[in-house]
């Protein structure tokens, strides 16, 4: 009979077991969050993932400050429905949108035909608007000038005599009823080349002659940055979208005071300057905001610029915690059910069943999904990370125990060890090298996946990543590109010290 190697030889080369180990981890990683994550502000005003939306929540968001409220800006976190649903249900107390949107997209099928309409349906909804903000940001088809010139078109009617032409659509316009399904019925239009991409990244596609019509908003700095031609809208199917914030009707009335501040003080000019000012000069959002509010109402809401290395300290601190938790909470859960998965044939096919088609999601998918249930911030984030983790680890623990000779099983057995003592002083340990690959998997996933927790205003490395392809920043790209993937390296390193530190080979 094959011997038994000695406790001390197998695989962990201290006194404490697996269990020890794991409750020391999660500690830490539990301070880890907390560390990360201080109280939530008593205001978070939230904003689209397009320019003039961030700079006017940035605005919010600063004279709710200088009215003595602590005041939070989660920015960019995604479409129309994404931010309605964070505000009904408290996730964030305030946002900038448009009267369009609210009718056509949260409203549609309510025929509200004007302003008093609208607000008895917003109070329905226990929402309170501000007065508009004095532009209307409504939506356009643009082209290049010159193509336009060369084609004869100066309106969207004259685009239904030229069905060649290759039509790229941002996806939330590409699904709005007051967007491109609408559109295309009111003017029959017969193009079949259309296709959905990032608003920003469509002006890249004009310029690259990759693309020939895309949707824009008024007030964009690029038109003229561009040399587009805004096509006549002749007849008139779209809505006005006249600027304005909607906000919890919960919101302090200091709050709605100070915001009814910027009733009917930004005129379109001044919009589309100061989207140029953020998205062409590529001056900070919030840098754009105070200068505009001490200019029309001598209020001094600057701040110091942040500095970058302690921005990417602070986005890598985020992006760590989210790791970290995430991937703490799938070893707790994972491990012991890859060892119940080994023993039990009927839990094995349903774990793995599950771990699978959850590995099959796609992670922004999954983001979206998680929303209705548990609010935008860190918790969807974590949640999806935790989801991904669950089969690296499950796989790593099974193959580790199926990949036990037999005969060292036998020789547990001879000696008379329980079941508990043989899986705690044997198993595990002869299996470590294989669970510490599988929770090495994980880690290194989550690292990349955690980019997309910016999407749901969990901040992190993609925050930076997000924002500079918004403003087509390559700088700022890899500020948050580089520190992931080095993050990425750090962590795959780790893993490989501590298999070196705690795994011996028997």
């Amino acid at each position: 009979m094959t011997s038994l190697p000695r406790q001390d030889s197998l695989a962990w080369t201290d006194s404490a077991g697996p269990s020890a180990r794991s409750g020391l981890l999660c500690l830490a990683l539990l301070a880890t969050w907390l560390i990360a994550y201080p109280a939530g502000a008593a205001v978070v005003f939230g904003s689209k993932v397009f320019t003039e939306s961030v700079i006017l929540g940035e605005m919010g968001a600063q004279l709710a400050r200088g009215a003595g409220m602590e005041v939070e800006h989660r920015k960019e976190l995604g479409g129309t429905r994404i931010l309605w649903s964070a505000l009904l249900r408290g996730d964030i107390q305030c946002y900038p949108e448009y009267t369009g949107t609210l009718r056509a997209e949260i409203f549609a099928g309510q025929a509200l035909h004007d302003d008093a309409q609208l607000k008895q349906a917003l109070i329905g909804q226990q929402v309170w608007a501000s007065r508009p903000l004095g532009f209307n940001n409504t939506y356009v088809l643009g082209m290049k000038r010159t193509q336009a010139q060369r084609l004869g078109i100066a309106q969207i009617s004259q685009l239904r005599a030229h069905p060649e032409l290759r039509f790229g659509l941002s996806n939330e316009f590409l699904e709005r009823q007051d967007g491109w399904p609408g559109l295309r019925s009111r003017y029959a239009l017969p193009q079949a080349d259309v296709h959905g991409l990032a608003h920003d990244l469509a002006y890249r596609g004009i310029a690259g002659d990759s693309l020939d019509v895309t949707d824009l908003y008024s007030t964009d700095a690029e038109i003229a940055h561009y040399e587009l031609l805004a096509l006549n809208d002749d007849l008139q199917f779209f809505p006005a979208y006249d600027a304005l914030f909607v906000c919890r009707d919960d919101v302090p009335q200091a709050l709605r005071d100070a915001l009814n501040r910027l009733g009917g003080a930004i005129d379109a000019t001044t919009m589309s300057r100061m989207n140029a000012a953020a998205k062409i000069d590529r001056r900070p959002e919030k840098e754009v905001a105070a200068e505009f509010l001490r200019q029309k109402f001598a209020i001094d809401a600057s701040m110091q610029p942040e500095r970058r290395w302690s921005r990417v300290l602070a986005r890598t601190s985020e992006h760590l915690a989210m790791v970290s938790v995430s991937l703490g909470a799938a070893i707790l859960l994972a491990l012991p059910l890859g060892v119940l998965a080994f023993y039990r044939r009927g839990v094995n096919r349903i774990a793995f069943a599950l771990a699978d088609t959850l590995q099959t999601l796609p992670a922004l998918a999954l983001l979206v999904f998680l929303i209705p249930w548990l609010g935008i911030g860190y918790a969807p984030a974590i949640m999806a990370l935790f989801l991904y983790s669950l089969l690296p680890i499950l796989r790593g623990t099974h193959t580790g125990l199926a990949e036990i000779p037999r005969e060292l099983r036998e020789s547990a057995r001879a000696l008379g060890l329980s079941a508990a003592a043989r899986l705690r002083l044997v198993e595990l340990p002869l299996a470590a090298r294989s669970i510490i690959a599988g929770i090495r998997t994980a880690a290194v996933i989550n690292v990349g996946t955690a980019t997309l927790g910016a999407l749901v205003g969990a901040g992190g490395l993609g925050q930076p990543i997000l924002t500079g392809i918004r403003l087509d920043d390559t700088a700022l790209i890899l500020e948050g590109a580089v520190p992931a993937a080095l993050l990425a390296v750090a962590v795959q390193w780790l893993f490989v010290l501590l298999e070196r530190r705690w795994v011996v080979a028997s």
